[in-house]
């Protein structure tokens, strides 16, 4: 798949607006999904500021606080593809995840891969391929490149059946449970 290239605008000291960075981003990988990857873009920890709480580039957490954002895109690999080896190092790569992603360790279920939920409404674009997004008692609707799910603290999981690797745009608006 395609690099992940990020704009970043801002203003000179006139106010005039202009490109403030604008480079390619490394994904975070896990050896735990082979295949998985996820641009950390931008994030902000409340509600913005204008102009100074724009936010900064990266993502120090993986979701976002309560009325802060998270913005990043997601490569799924194909499920046939994601599954892990025998010669792979099971304690070494849950470990790894854990260093890089213990909120989302925190919150996958043990005894069903990939199912969480979050305290946070999420607006999705698929960008490339498909997926099926799953749901409580199995329910299951398919994804195309193209489509726009907005996820409202459920439940889920994103499964790729298909033979190729999907890509999603995420931006994650922080709430609280009431």
């Amino acid at each position: 798949m395609a690099d992940v290239r990020l704009v970043v605008t801002g203003h000179d000291e006139a106010g005039s607006a202009l490109v403030t960075d604008d480079a390619t981003v490394e994904p975070l990988t896990l050896g735990l999904v082979p295949g998985f990857e996820s641009f950390e873009l931008w994030s902000i920890d409340g509600a913005p500021v204008i102009p100074g709480g724009l936010g900064r580039p990266g993502v120090p957490h993986y979701f976002p606080a309560d009325q802060g954002s998270v913005f990043r895109v997601v490569t799924f690999p194909p499920d046939a593809t994601s599954t892990l080896g025998p010669d792979v190092d099971l304690v070494g790569a849950l470990e790894e995840a854990q260093a890089k992603v213990p909120e989302l360790v925190a919150k996958l279920e043990p005894d069903n891969p990939g199912m969480h939920a979050t305290d946070s409404v999420d607006f999705a674009v698929v960008i490339e391929g498909e997926l099926d997004l799953e749901l409580d008692e199995g329910r299951t609707v398919r994804v195309r490149a193209g489509d726009c799910i907005v996820q409202r603290a459920a439940r889920h999981a994103w499964r790729n059946p298909t033979p190729g690797p999907a890509r999603v745009a995420f931006v994650l608006l922080g709430g609280r449970r009431g």
